[in-house]
């Protein structure tokens, strides 16, 4: 997976200038997210785009929160983490989408900033009754 643009930006005042990493490490009184939200995508978000863009339609279709923690995500290593339990979208319930790249991002909606994304190793067809999911260690985020 890669950062997004913002999320690069982001970063590098947060280590370089002290600025806050709005939503994520703040230094004011409110609160960081607890959670991380992972969406899907019918074709590539782009390093400029947003969690809603080309955003999964299927019914029933919501992102998910991952949290914050060793439970959520494996402890870094090497320069790596993985989720650390299942991950698992609602059912589709209507309609069709075609799966592609899945994203890490800050919001449960709307146009949320990503922080990572990328392509699946294959596309995932949606349709009615499928439930798309991710097994733990199924989603690698690697710093270079």
């Amino acid at each position: 997976m890669s950062k997004s643009n913002t999320s690069e930006n982001s970063l590098l005042a947060l280590i370089f200038n002290a600025t806050t990493f709005n939503g994520l490490a703040e230094n004011d009184s409110t609160s960081p997210n607890t959670d991380l939200y992972l969406a899907l995508h019918t074709a590539d978000p782009g390093e400029a785009g947003t969690q809603d863009t080309n955003e999964a339609t299927y019914t029933s279709y919501a992102r998910i929160a991952v949290a914050r923690t060793t439970g959520g995500w494996d402890a870094p290593s090497g320069g790596a983490t993985a989720n650390a339990a299942l991950a698992q979208f609602p059912q589709c319930t209507g309609g069709t989408n075609t799966i592609t790249h899945v994203s890490i991002g800050l919001l449960s909606s709307g146009a949320g900033t990503i922080l990572y994304s990328g392509a699946l190793n294959a596309s995932l067809s949606v349709a009615n009754l499928i439930q798309p999911q991710f097994a733990a260690g199924a989603l690698t985020v690697t710093e270079d």
